[in-house]
């Protein structure tokens, strides 16, 4: 969730009507969304959730789209894949996943300074790029559209996936 720049736009998206939870480890992180949601007049909308994502506190099937900007890329590789699970759990059949992440897929100079700096400074620079879309494959999603863009020579993939099977257990 972050600053909850994401969460305030969805929250204007679904009017009255709709929900949107946002969800994030640090208290921090959530009292500047909150502000935020406060300030917009939206808070009513939102529900925000202090939990590591890892676990979501939500039944099967409970989200019509599950967005993450620049976060698989926090988690241990081995958490990645428990983290998707869990979106694919909690994301209705037909339900839409939107991830925005930093790309290992093409390797550039400034890729590669960028991890090295990762290495030596990863509490500064704490996302790293990762193979985003093979992990959603792997977790049962089908992946609709993967365009690559660049910011600040990095890439950046934005991945829109949809849980269109039944994982088998």
């Amino acid at each position: 969730m972050g600053t909850g720049e994401s969460v305030l736009e969805f929250a204007k998206l679904v009017g009255d009507s709709g929900k949107v939870y946002g969800v994030d480890i640090s208290e921090g992180m959530l009292a500047v969304t909150h502000m935020k949601l406060r300030k917009a007049n939206v808070l009513g909308r939102v529900e925000l959730i202090n939990i590591d994502a890892v676990h979501l506190p939500f039944t099967d099937d409970f989200f019509d789209a599950v967005f993450m900007s620049f976060t698989l890329e926090l988690f241990d590789t081995p958490e990645i894949s428990t983290m998707l699970s869990e979106c694919y759990r909690v994301l209705k059949k037909g339900g839409r996943i939107g991830i925005v992440s930093l790309s290992k897929k093409n390797d550039t100079g400034m890729s590669r300074m960028y991890e090295w700096f990762h290495g030596l400074f990863p509490k500064i620079l704490d996302c790293r790029p990762i193979f985003a879309e093979e992990a959603l494959n792997e977790a049962g999603f089908t992946v609709q559209d993967t365009p690559l863009i660049f910011m600040w020579g990095l890439p950046v993939e934005i991945i829109v996936g949809k849980k269109t099977i039944i994982k088998e257990l």
